[in-house]
């Protein structure tokens, strides 16, 4: 699967996006500790009611007035410290969230296909939900209750340090119990989000293949491996509610035990006369407003370590290794040559064995033998999607690899038998290709590939397509691909299976009409449909991975080889 990052990528990543928000941050620190500053005013003022009740006044009616406004006050500033973190939470979640997108966006597509389509549908959807919520919520929250704990806990020693003991000991039980649940709690997350990715993958091969496991009468078995899936994924939640259930036990016990230390000590000391009654009540009352804060303050810290998880995997996917190393030189020419071109899926097993192609401008090449032999792997290569284990290719005399890919689509472009539709108009589908491309050369694109069907939509290139809007048929949607290939206008064209979703009649009626929008353009075809192969100027016969026959149509035909036998089979 894709890689997971380590924590110290986690907080590089956090100081990048607290950086350029340095002022925000500490007017948030700001407004948090005003706030818990103000609170801790209150059980003070209450232990000195008790004191003044004590001693036998009456006239405590100013010290109520004050507690009023003390409450009101802290009451305001709690609003300003809430609203001030909804801004910092929701600036640095869209942050977050761009940032994300651009790595997904920059991954290499040899290596994004190589990995589970579950594990990266889990990470930008369940990750990236976990981590959003962690900076709009988990870090405000954080700041606000580690304030209000820390400057209660100093209040509690400027009233009593003595009553303050009870707490003390039981802050040393809590690191012991945090520190036990730290060092165990990051694995077992991360090895839970690796569970759902394993459930989302089992899922989406069941779901895409259906009618396959119908057919096959499969459906037992793909049951029985979701619910091994869902298994596991139960044990490791067990794993780390088991560690939640012991640190929220140890919790309790050790936030309810400093109050009956309090009072008890309290006895003894009001008793010896180092302790009066206002004070024993004002650190009471201050050891009972520790508890919520704690109790978020620990919760936080189980959602933080749930975020610091999912947000190791999404920066794990920018750790994903780049799959060429632009250079600063332009091709030359336009001519492109393969050279013991060797290429694995799996170390130590290659599919292709030392081909070598060269490819003159204008010349058309097509790539046919049996299925698995190589075919799309070497138009991959071609189209310098992948890069050779050894050997090169090269356009205009620069490796395909050290080309910026912004330029490299724009020399040689790969149309494969996979396409997509995204959600919104046929135009914005097809200038996905040339994004200042006009209505007319949009449509001039569409009718190029006999996508005249367009015109008689009711809203033409404003017509809704993708899912929820006009369906199109498999022949359709390629034609949509076919004219952004069109608008990209490369000088050397990689067609994959282009039209193998289109009846042969009417692939044969567009690859006619694509014959003279192709001319003066190398193509190289990759089929099955031989019809391709004789239209071709050459054609390789590719055969375990090696060119076996290297020809036109008449010398392979005349020659009585692996070719001549695939067309006669075609031909009956």
């Amino acid at each position: 699967g894709l890689p997971v990052a380590d924590r110290s990528s986690v907080g590089a990543f956090l100081r990048r996006l607290l950086a350029p928000r340095r002022r925000l941050f500490a007017t948030l620190v700001v407004a948090n500790l005003l706030a818990a500053a103000v609170g801790l005013v209150t059980p003070r003022l209450l232990g000195e009611i008790v004191d003044r009740a004590a001693a036998g006044v009456t006239a405590l009616d100013g010290l109520a007035a004050v507690v009023l406004v003390v409450v009101i006050v802290q009451a305001l500033l709690t609003l300003v410290a809430r609203w001030v973190a909804a801004v910092f939470g929701q600036d640095v979640l869209a942050a977050a969230r761009e940032h994300i997108v651009r790595v997904v966006l920059d991954l290499p597509l040899s290596r994004l296909e190589q990995a589970s389509s579950g594990d990266l549908v889990t990470r930008i959807t369940r990750d990236v939900g976990t981590m959003s919520r962690a900076a709009r919520d988990v870090v405000p929250s954080f700041l606000l209750n580690t304030a209000f704990t820390v400057l209660t806990v100093g209040a509690m020693l400027l009233t009593s340090w003595r009553l303050t003991l009870p707490t003390l000991t039981a802050s040393l039980g809590l690191a012991l119990l945090m520190r036990f649940y730290l060092r165990r709690s990051a694995r077992g997350y991360i090895a839970e989000g690796a569970t759902y990715s394993r459930i989302n993958s089992t899922m989406t091969e069941t779901v895409t293949g259906a009618r396959t496991v119908e057919a096959l009468r499969l459906g037992a078995h793909r049951v029985a491996a979701t619910a091994g899936d869902l298994e596991a994924s139960a044990q490791a939640e067990r794993y780390t509610m088991t560690l939640r259930n012991l640190l929220f036990c140890g919790f309790d016990l050790l936030c309810q035990a400093p109050l009956a230390g309090i009072v008890l000590l309290g006895t003894v000391g009001h008793a010896a006369g180092w302790a009066t009654l206002g004070q024993v009540t004002a650190v009471a009352l201050y050891s009972q407003q520790l508890v919520n804060p704690i109790d978020r303050l620990m919760q936080t810290l189980d959602h933080f370590q749930v975020a610091v998880a999912s947000t190791t995997r999404l920066l794990g996917i920018a750790e994903v290794a780049p799959d060429r190393t632009p250079g600063t030189a332009t091709p030359t020419g336009t001519d492109l040559v393969g050279d013991d071109l060797r290429f694995a899926y799996r170390e130590g097993h290659d599919v292709l064995h030392g081909v070598g192609l060269r490819l003159h401008q204008g010349e058309r090449l097509a790539i046919v033998g049996p299925s698995g032999s190589g075919k799309s792997t070497l138009g991959r290569l071609l189209a310098g999607i992948n890069a050779p284990r050894t050997g090169s290719v090269t356009i205009g005399g620069v490796p395909a690899v050290e080309l910026p890919l912004d330029l490299l689509r724009t020399e040689v472009a790969l149309v494969t038998q996979e396409h997509h539709i995204f959600v919104g108009t046929i135009r914005e589908n097809v200038v996905l290709a040339r994004q200042d491309a006009s209505d007319a050369d949009a449509l001039g694109a569409l009718l190029a590939v006999d996508a005249d069907w367009v015109e008689r939509q009711q809203h033409g290139l404003d017509t809704m397509i993708g899912s929820g809007g006009t369906h199109l048929t498999p022949a359709q949607a390629q034609q949509i691909a076919l004219a952004r290939l069109v608008l990209a206008d490369p000088h050397t064209l990689v067609l994959d299976e282009a039209t193998s979703l289109i009846d042969p009649r009417t692939a044969r009626h567009l690859e006619g009409s694509m014959h003279a929008l192709l001319a003066g353009r190398t193509v190289v075809a990759i089929a099955h449909r031989l019809h391709t192969a004789h239209d071709a100027d050459r054609i390789a016969v590719v055969i375990d991975g090696r060119i076996a026959e290297l020809g036109s149509h008449d010398e392979l035909l005349a020659a009585g080889g692996a070719y001549a036998t695939l067309w006669r089979a075609w031909r009956s």
